[in-house]
C-alpha cells in the first residue's frame, strides 16, 4: 500500500475571501486561490504542500462557522512570540498551556468564531 498523505484541513467560514485575508495577515499563510466557494491557503507558495481550505456557504459544506474545537493545529516555531503578536493585534488568545516535553499550545478564535489550536510542534 502506498503511504497516505494528509493534504488539507477544512474550516467553515462565512466569507472565504475575508477569512483568507485574516488567515494570511494573522498567521502568515500564503493565499493560493479564492473564489465564492472557498479559499485555499498554505505555508508557502507551493500549492502542492499541505493546505488549509476555508469553505464558505456556497461550497455546500454541512458545517457552520463557529467550531467549538479546532479541526487541525497550526505549528509555529516560537509559540510565545506568536501569541504576543496576536495579542498586540487585539486578539484574545488563551494562555499557553500543555507540557514542554510533550506539546505546548494556546487557542484563538478566528473572526467566524472557529477555535484554532496553535502548537509548538
Amino acid at each position: 500500500m502506498d503511504p497516505v498523505r494528509i493534504t488539507t484541513a477544512f474550516i467553515p467560514v462565512a466569507d472565504p475571501a475575508a477569512a483568507a485575508r485574516w488567515y494570511s495577515r494573522s498567521l502568515g499563510l500564503h493565499i493560493h486561490s479564492v473564489d465564492e466557494w472557498s479559499a485555499v491557503l498554505g505555508p508557502g507558495a507551493d500549492a502542492a504542500s499541505t493546505s488549509l481550505t476555508l469553505l464558505g456557504p456556497a461550497s455546500g459544506i454541512q458545517a457552520e462557522p463557529g467550531l467549538a474545537w479546532a479541526t487541525c493545529n497550526f505549528a509555529v516555531a516560537d509559540l510565545v512570540r506568536v501569541r504576543a503578536e496576536l495579542e498586540s493585534q487585539g486578539f484574545e488568545p488563551s494562555a499557553i498551556t500543555g507540557a514542554p516535553e510533550i506539546c505546548r499550545f494556546f487557542t484563538l478564535q478566528d473572526p467566524d468564531g472557529n477555535t484554532l489550536l496553535l502548537t509548538d510542534r
